[in-house]
């Protein structure tokens, strides 16, 4: 498989490494130094892409991807109120399309645990449910992607829910932002958002009776995870026409 890297700061460096004990070939490397190199000359070179940028570039290069007819894996998280579009975009052409707000097996394994226990919770009653967040500083959006994957899960589950809102001290650009959990209405999920040193990821969602705690928690080590799952998909989508997520992978 020879792939196209489109980003290439710590996730793309990992991307690199797995690819290459994987025994496949990086056939183009993108940046911000060479972003104007993301064309359909290049792209031809590739059997895949794997887009990994932040979420004011995400859009362009995956929509450069479907219309040269490179299948596309990405996992930028932020911009997702336009993935809609370019999902349609790609069955109009005949590509491929991977996304997946996580690439990690085990936050994947918690999103069906999530949506499970939400149905659960939600038919005996009597319980709160807050999320909780934790990552590095660097990182661009909040709440994450996988919390909010995980919100989406809750309010699937339980009736009396109908959206999220974010409660993050500190982060400017947050969406859905409230300045206190307190501010939020019964049927709003809070995520609360924390930005601290180096983090990979946790995540956590709690729920809570006048007599008891459930709660539900992942922890990532390392980006390892996140970039092997992310060539997985990519190896996955190889010969593909479609739209596919991790749900698609794991069955």
């Amino acid at each position: 498989m020879k792939a196209a890297i489109i980003g290439y700061g710590k996730m793309g460096h990992e991307i690199e490494k797995i690819l290459l004990e994987r025994g496949h070939s990086v056939a183009l490397v993108i940046d911000t130094d060479n972003a104007a190199d993301l064309n359909a000359a290049n792209l031809a070179q590739a059997d895949v892409a794997l887009e990994f940028t932040m979420p004011t570039t995400a859009y362009g290069n995956i929509r450069t991807c479907i219309e040269n007819a490179t299948p596309v894996v990405s996992g930028t998280t932020g911009w997702t109120d336009r993935l809609p579009e370019l999902q349609e975009l790609c069955r109009e052409k005949g590509g491929a399309l991977f996304y997946a707000s996580n690439y990690c097996l085990g936050v994947n394994l918690m999103f069906r645990l999530n949506r499970y226990l939400a149905e659960m919770i939600g038919r005996v009653g009597g319980y709160g449910v807050r999320i909780g967040e934790v990552h590095h500083t660097q990182k661009k959006d909040a709440p994450s992607g996988t919390a909010i994957t995980l919100a989406e899960g809750v309010i699937a589950g339980l009736p009396a829910k109908t959206e999220w809102v974010n409660y993050a001290p500190g982060i400017e650009h947050a969406a859905n932002r409230i300045g206190s959990p307190a501010e939020a209405t019964p049927e709003q999920v809070v995520i609360g958002s924390v930005r601290e040193g180096m983090v990979p990821g946790i995540h956590t969602v709690t729920y809570e009776s006048e007599d008891d705690i459930l709660e539900l928690k992942h922890t990532i080590k390392n980006r390892r995870t996140l970039a092997m799952g992310a060539v997985i998909a990519a190896e996955f989508l190889c010969g593909k026409q479609g739209v596919y997520s991790m749900d698609d992978l794991l069955k």
